[in-house]
């Protein structure tokens, strides 16, 4: 390893140790918001209430229906959860076989994105997603 990233790799574990402590209280509240949108058992309007606003108008005009609708028929695998990482206002949650994004609100962590699949180096191809 080179000196230059063996100092970008030590600089990048210390803005982890800082910042971690900081969304560390954030991962419990992240996690439940995820496992609870994906959780089909749940009442559909709780779980529509879970979407970011944007990304229920998103859904809704595609599916040209009301969320209540739409929302059992929606294709998340859910899981166990793998990873939760909480960066300022943004999360990713990783699960068996789904990832979630989501963001804070002034109402809490809400879903911006579900259904995920990573692409390599592309952006994740995501089935529910606001604009």
């Amino acid at each position: 390893m080179s000196v230059s990233r063996s100092g970008a790799v030590m600089a990048a574990a210390v803005a982890v140790l800082v910042l971690g402590g900081c969304a560390s209280a954030q991962d419990a509240d992240v996690r439940d918001v995820a496992v609870d949108f994906l959780d089909t058992g749940l009442a559909p309007d709780v779980r529509c209430d879970l979407l970011a606003p944007a990304t229920r108008e998103a859904l809704e005009s595609e599916a040209s229906a009301p969320c209540l609708d739409v929302i059992g028929e929606l294709p998340l695998d859910g899981g166990a959860v793998r990873s939760v990482e909480v960066w300022g206002g943004n999360a990713q949650v990783r699960l068996g076989g789904d990832t979630v994004f989501l963001t804070e609100t002034s109402t809490g962590w809400r879903v911006v994105a579900a259904a995920c699949e990573p692409r390599g180096e592309a952006p994740y191809e995501c089935q529910v997603e606001g604009p």
